[in-house]
Order: structure tokens, then sequence, then C-alpha cells
């Protein structure tokens, strides 16, 4: 049993007894540094003596406005050793609510991060509220004193810390907590037995809120534990932490083991059909044995795994919101321990725990001792179960709750109850005690028929879909809606260009399994992610201002312009530390001035880098940043924040080979860029498979004459004698073999086609067809210096290449832009293109339908043409830079396909 304590003040005298034992492991790039609790404890002392001799009294509030770093927790604990009242704040809390904070709350001290000092003069002269004569300590040179031979001793019921409220539902609200508060949580947590003394704590969280700060800082210190912080609260830093500090337990939030378990999706989809395959079997044998005999098989099972994300790990806590119960069950069947705890800024903060043994699925736990739950019932509702378990309010009491909030006796009298909190919570109790949570009173939207729906579940049902990344519902005009944001990966993977067709179909899905009142009314698309606090709740109050700027600026189309830093995510704002990522930003904010740029802006979507581009667009941010990318590294580029994770690692880690390890010009020297596993789809057929080759080619010509009545035109333009490139419109899976059925068999096997590499080559079916038929892989939505590479390779020897210069199929039937790939490869090679134009096979097989029909399919071939009778007529096309003239050389080659299309057929 650990030692009780009634006061913090109790708690950091025993600091020093803990020795030369780990206190503090900051993480880094490439290093850690390392505090002992002797020199913790002696550094806390040291400030807190200087605090005193600056004049702070007991009781008196001093802020820290900064992001997390050992500085901060010195001087957290300086203020609480000197007997001041803690008041932490978000580095990101924008100009007014620091203002609004440091006039309400009268502190007279901060201690503040770098560049904060500038904004409290701007408070100054534009509030006349705001204290006067503020003493600013920087972060960075921590003030230091000679300690008293006592320090202040403090009372239970004297104030510890005074935190304010996010603002998920207004502005925020100060909530003075006790040392008796604060002192009962760490007693609490110790006695629960999450952590023993072998374990080693990882908090990758922001140390301004009351969960992290109690449970994830004070709580491990209490218990002489070695706490193990990230340097910048990104994704691959905080795994370099969980292997460096050997963590044990992770502090976290929903969001942060959603993104967890979305990074070992990916992984796994990376490694192919086999690692699939294995990875669902493992799961599911895991989650089996955790279900039926109470075995933890996941480590076991997925060894691999664990090894990548740190074998130490074995304990996630949770808490901050609500963890989704699925989400749960597949960290546990992982071979991850999961404790959730449930309370609010109000309650210091747990009410609850579920701990991994013992506890019950999809439940937030029961009561933590000394603390009582009751139910407040809720008027009768239509839409639940007659044998669904009574809802109502939580309501809590206990020693860990607030006596009421500061300067705000009016909103005090509404949260407190005959001293039983309102925690404003939805639930229901079941007959052994556990809480199960199902919403907010204040966001609970009542539809025009009567019906209630909790916003939170049903967020939590759509964002199941693949395509659908966040979701924010919200009721407009008593009508349902919601505001959608898209998963980027999903929708490449699935070779979907048209994103708002995409999510429109993935709502549609979803809509069809929920109960007719739940299902959205309109909706929609925004590419910036939800507005939410730094624990990932939803800020609720901001959703119809944001849903009804994407409704009337869809795809940014009139907002342009950088997303401002105060508006990001802590851990976009972390990347933007990097000096590399930020002279990229900041570069990307000049190239693309009319867009608006933001760490989700898509390079291939929002800013039209295709393939192509990025090849110049490498090159300039390699100049940036003094970094290589790779072709495996653009690869990986989905949106900034992608590329900007690119950079940081490449900054830190080196390029791996510096410039033989950058894209080389594929059109100027392609062998060098193919690998020897791209170059075996340009090896010739031999004798067997040209056989193959000659029945399927008489096959799917006579299918093309019976089930499509295909006609051909034009084929009298195709060049005879020089190789060239033949550029259809693509609307239709038919298509290339439309074109095929068109072709003479000699003409035919002169022929290559490029295909997409995520849709033709799939399967292995797939790929023995592309193989005979003489298909190359091509990314349009990566850098792939390989695609230039195969169509200069092809071109060279003398063989016709089948480009479609929309990169992807239409998906009503219409001509889309052309990329300026095309542009390129006529602009370098020198060879003729031929326009084509394919009618009747978007009837045929349009995008979207599992099947197809026969409808009559015509092909209309119009005259070979050279990038530079295409630039004719051209105004500046003589002129023009390279990247200019493959824009110029692709529009007017659609404007020729265009022109063949016949006058019904849309263009």
């Amino acid at each position: 049993m650990s030692k009780q304590y009634d006061t913090l003040s109790e708690m950091l005298d025993y600091l020093a007894g803990y020795g030369e034992q780990q206190a503090l492991i900051l993480v880094e790039a490439e290093s850690t540094r390392l505090w002992s609790y002797q020199r913790l404890s002696e550094r806390v002392d040291e400030v807190a003596g200087a605090l005193l001799a600056m004049g702070l009294e007991p009781g008196g509030l001093v802020g820290l406005l900064g992001e997390n770093r050992p500085e901060w927790i010195i001087a957290a604990l300086a203020v609480l050793r000197a007997g001041g009242v803690l008041l932490p704040l978000d580095a990101q809390l924008d100009d007014d609510g620091l203002a609004h904070v440091a006039a309400d709350s009268g502190a007279r001290y901060f201690f503040v991060g770098t560049g904060q000092e500038s904004r409290f003069a701007k408070i100054n002269q534009n509030n006349s509220s705001a204290p006067a004569e503020l003493k600013l300590l920087p972060l960075n040179d921590l003030p230091t004193g000679s300690p008293p031979a006592a320090f202040p001793k403090r009372r239970p019921e004297d104030p510890a810390a005074m935190f304010y409220t996010s603002g998920t539902t207004g502005p925020p609200k100060g909530v003075p907590l006790t040392h008796a508060n604060l002192a009962f949580q760490l007693n609490t947590v110790a006695a629960a037995g999450l952590v023993t003394a072998r374990d080693r704590v990882l908090l990758p969280l922001p140390l301004h809120h009351v969960y992290p700060l109690v449970v994830g800082l004070l709580t491990p210190l209490a218990l002489g534990l070695p706490l193990i912080m990230p340097d910048v609260l990104t994704g691959p830093r905080i795994l370099r932490a969980v292997k460096a500090g050997r963590a044990t337990a992770l502090i976290g939030v929903p969001r942060l083991y959603q993104a967890l378990y979305q990074g070992v999706e990916d992984k796994v989809a990376d490694g192919g059909a086999a690692a699939r395959l294995y990875f669902r079997t493992a799961l599911g044998l895991s989650a089996w044995c955790k279900r039926r005999l109470g075995l933890r098989a996941g480590k076991m099972l997925l060894a691999p795994l664990h090894r990548r994300f740190g074998s130490s790990l074995r304990l996630l806590a949770s808490g901050g919101s609500a963890l989704d119960p699925e989400l749960a069950r597949r960290l546990e069947a992982l071979g991850w321990q999961v404790a959730i705890g449930y309370g609010l800024t109000e309650t210091a903060p747990l009410l609850t725990i579920n701990p991994p043994v013992g506890g019950r699925p999809g439940s937030v736990g029961r009561a933590v001792p000394g603390v009582e739950l009751r139910l407040e019932p809720l008027a009768e509702d239509s839409s639940e179960s007659s044998d669904a378990p009574p809802m109502g309010e939580v309501l809590a009491r206990g020693p860990n709750v607030f006596a009421g909030y500061h300067n705000l006796p009016e909103q005090t009298a509404a949260a407190l109850k005959e001293g039983w909190f309102r925690t404003g919570d939805l639930g229901y109790l079941d007959r052994d005690g556990f809480l199960f949570l199902v919403g907010r009173a204040s966001s609970l939207i009542v539809t025009a028929g009567g019906k209630n729906i909790q916003p939170d579940a049903l967020e939590d049902r759509l964002t199941t879909h693949p395509f659908i990344r966040e979701a924010g519902v919200l009721s407009r005009d008593d009508r349902l809606a919601v505001l959608l944001v898209p998963e980027l990966a999903a929708l490449r993977r699935a070779g979907q260009q048209d994103e708002e067709a995409a999510l429109r179909q993935a709502l549609l899905e979803v809509s069809h399994r929920l109960p007719s009142y739940q299902r959205p009314d309109e909706f929609a698309l925004s590419r910036e992610a939800l507005p939410r606090t730094r624990l990932g709740k939803i800020r609720r109050h901001l959703l119809p201002g944001r849903y009804q700027q994407a409704r009337a600026q869809q795809h940014h189309a009139d907002k342009t312009g950088p997303m401002p830093l105060n508006e990001m995510s802590d851990h976009d704002r972390a990347l933007l530390e990097n000096r590399s990522a930020s002279r990229v930003w900041e570069w990307l904010a000049r190239r693309y001035p009319k867009v608006r740029l933001s760490p989700d802006t898509s390079p291939h979507l929002d800013l039209g880098v295709d393939s192509l581009g990025w090849l110049n667009l490498a090159a300039e941010i390699g100049q940036q940043a003094d970094v290589q990318l790779t072709e495996e590294v653009i690869g990986r580029v989905e949106t900034v924040r992608d590329l900007l994770h690119e950079v940081v690692e490449l900054s830190v880690h080196g390029n791996g080979g510096g410039q033989e390890g950058g894209v080389a010009d594929p059109l100027a020297d392609p062998e060098a860029v193919l690998k020897e596993q791209s170059r075996r789809w340009l090896k010739p057929l031999n004798p067997l498979q040209v056989a193959l080759v000659w029945g399927l080619y008489q096959l799917n010509r006579l299918l093309f004459r019976l089930l499509f009545r295909l006609r051909v035109e034009g084929l009298e333009h195709l060049p005879d004698d020089k190789p060239f490139i033949l550029a259809p419109n693509h609307v239709s899976f038919l298509d290339s073999f439309a074109i095929g059925a068109a072709l003479p068999f000699a003409r035919f096997r002169q022929t290559y086609y490029a295909g997409n590499a995520e849709v033709a080559f799939r399967n292995a079916f797939f790929r023995l067809v592309c193989r005979l038929g003489q298909v190359v892989p091509i990314d349009p939505r990566r850098a792939t210096a390989t695609s230039l590479a195969y169509g200069a390779v092809i071109l060279d020897q003398g063989c016709n290449l089948v480009w479609f210069p929309e990169g992807e199929r239409s998906w009503e039937g219409r001509l889309q832009p052309f990329r300026a790939g095309i542009g390129m490869l006529l602009d370098r090679k020198r060879v003729y293109v031929v326009p084509a134009h394919i009618a009747g096979a978007y009837q045929a097989w349009p995008r979207g339908r599992k099947l197809f029909r026969p409808h009559p399919i015509s092909i209309k071939f119009g005259p070979a043409l050279t990038a530079q009778q295409l630039l004719a007529g051209r105004q500046g096309g003589g002129e023009a830079s390279a990247n200019d003239r493959s824009g110029m050389i692709a529009a007017a080659l659609r404007e020729q396909v265009a022109a063949l299309a016949p006058e019904s057929d849309e263009s």
C-alpha cells in the first residue's frame, strides 16, 4: 500500500525520498535527457524559493502558458511547493481566451513559453480590464532562489489549482480544485493497483488539462515512478518514446488510441493480402481467447507488432472522453490491457474506473471508493426501447467534487444540487453499479418527431465507414445534418477522386443500417479537421459555423491562404516547430496562395499535384528543407501533414543515402529509375504466352461485337512506322478492353497500356491479365518516377502506349481535366499522340455499378499530333516553362478528344 496524502504539499515533501531513481525522461529525436528525483526536487525547491523571494503569497495564482517540457513540470511543482495556486493554460488559447482568463483569474505571475510574452503586451493594449504589472517568467530560463528553512504548509481545504474548462459549449469557466480534491485522486489511483513500482509511465498529452496533470503527472511522481515524455507530440516521436523509455503504461485519450490502431491497420495493409489475412485471423483468435478463456494471447500471436510498438508496453489508460467499446475490444485483442477512467474537470477528474481485470465491456466502470453516483431521470423518450435500463443525467458527490465555479454564482447554483454535481452526462447504471454513458445532455438532439439522438453515438457509427475520417452531427433548421471529413488514404486506395460523390455514397451506405430518425438529411464536406479540444472532444458550439462555411465554400473555393497556427492542433504546431518543416510550410503557402492550405490539404486533390508534378515539387521541397524525397517517401504522402512528417524525419535522421536516394530524372535515364521488380512487366512474352494472348484477343473481339456492337472509326490515323501515345477518355472498366478489340492483332502486340496500380493490379488474377495484355502499373496519385520511366522505355523501344490522361474513370461520364503528365511525356519524348473518344462504355458499365450491361460502344480515333502542333496558337507556348508547357499540351489534347465526342455525348 502506497503512502496516503492529505495535501499535495505532503507529496512534494516526499519527492527527494526517492533519491536517484529516475523521475523524468525526455525523449528527443536522437537522445534522451534524464532527471532523478533528487535532482528534480532540488530544482523545484530553487524555483519555489525564487517565487517566494518575488513576493508570491500563499494562495496566489501563478499561470503556466507553454508546451510540455521538463521546465513546465518544474515550474508547476514549484508553484505548489511555494504555497501558490497552479493555473495551467492551453498554449494554443487564442488572444481573446487568454485575455478572458487573465482578467477573470486575477493572476499576477505567469510562466511563459517561447513567443508568449508578446501576447500579454497585446492583451494589455486591447483590454482595459486585463491585470496590470504582470510578472512574466520565461520557462527557458527559470528563476533560481535559496529555499527557505520551511515551505508554507497548505491545508486540505486550501485551493491547489484552477483549471479553465476547454470550452466545448461556450466560454471557458474557472474551476478551482483544493488540495483535498487532488490528493484524493492520487490516493484513489494508487489504491486501484493499475500500476506497480516496476511500471514506467509515458505521457504524450498536454499538461494543462486536469486529466493528464493529475493522473498522468502527479500520480506517477507520487508513486516514485519514471515519467517518460516525448519532446514533441507527434506519432513517430511517441513511438520512439515508448521504445527508448521502455514504457509499460501509456496515459492517453481516445483519439490517440484511434490513431494508434489506424496506424496498425495501415501497416498491415502495406504488407499485402497474406499479412491482412494473418492479422484478421490472429486478432479474432486473440479476442476469442480473451472472451472465452480469459487469456491474453495478443502479445504472442502478434509479436512482430509489439516489437515494432515496444514490447514493454502493457497498459493503455484512457480518459478525457468516451472510448469506443469496439476500439477498446480491438486494442485488448492486440494484446494490451485497457483501463478506462471517467470524470470531469469539476471532479478532479476521476469518478469511475473500469479496470482491465474485472471491468465490464462498454462501461466506464464503477464509482471509485468514496464517490457516490445517482441518476436524475429524463423525460420519457419514445425512441428508446421499453426494456432498456432507465437513463438519466449522472449526478456525483464525493471528496473530489469542486465547490463551485470561479466568479460564477449562477452557474455554480445550476451545477450543484444539494451537494450533488450535475455532470451533464447521460447514462445508466447496471445492477452491479457499472456506469454506461450515452452522451451529453447539452448536445442531445431532439427531432421534430420527438426522438432523442445522441450525436456522439451517431458519429461513431458514421466513422465506421472507411471513407469517413470524422463526422460532426448537428441540428440545422429541424433537419439532421453532418459535417464529414474524408479519409484520404482510403479514398486513394479505392481509386476514388470525386470525394464528394464518394462521401455521399458512404453516408447512404451507413444510413441504410440506421433507424430512419437517425439518418442525416444533409451533409457538408470539409477537408479541415473538426474543431476539437486538445483532448479530442468536439467543440460543438463551433460546429454550426464550420458547417455553414463548408456548405458555402465547398472545397475551399473562396477561402484561401494558410491556416493560422492558433487554429491548428498541438500535433501540427509541434510539427512546424521543426525548422525544415516550417520552411516547407511557408514555401507551400507562397507556391499556392489561392488555395486554402492546412495540414489536411491533399497535394493531389487540392493542389493538383499528379504523379509527374511531384517530380518538380520534390526537387523544390528538397532545396527548401535540404532533404531528398525518394519515390518511396513521396508514395506515403496523402496530406500536407504527411509531407511535413516525412520532412521532419529526414531532417532528423538524414536522407539514407543522400543524393543517390533522390528521384532521378525518369525521362532522361529511365533504366536507372526502374527497379528489377518493375522491369518484369516489360519483359517480352514467351511463345506460350503469345499463343494465349492470341486466343484471349479473339475472344475479346468476339464479345465486343456480340455484346457491345463495337464500331471503330479513324484507324487510318494511327502512325505505321513511329511509336505513338494513344490518349482516350476514361469512363469505364471496359475502355482498355474496347481499345484492345479495336486494334489489329499486330498493332495490339506492339502496344502497352498504363493501368492504375491499385485497381488493375489488386489481385493475382488481375495481375496475370495485365501481364498478358502488356499493362504496366501506373499510380496517378503518387510521385512515381517509375510511371514516367515505364512510358519512356516503352516509347524508346519503338512500342506504343495507351495512356488515360484523366488518371481515373469519370463518375458521371463527362470528360475530366487532363493531368499534366501526358504533356510532359509528349514534350520530352517528341512522339505522336492520337486522341481518341470512347462513347457508350459509360452506359454499359459506369463507375459504381457492379456488373455491365450490353450497350453499343464506339471508338473514334483522331489525327496524330505532336506536342508542337498542340502548342501552336497557344499564347506564350513558345516561351513557357516546362511545367506550364506540360499543362498547356494536356489542355490542348483534351480539346482534341472532346471534339471527337458525338453531339449527344456531354464532354
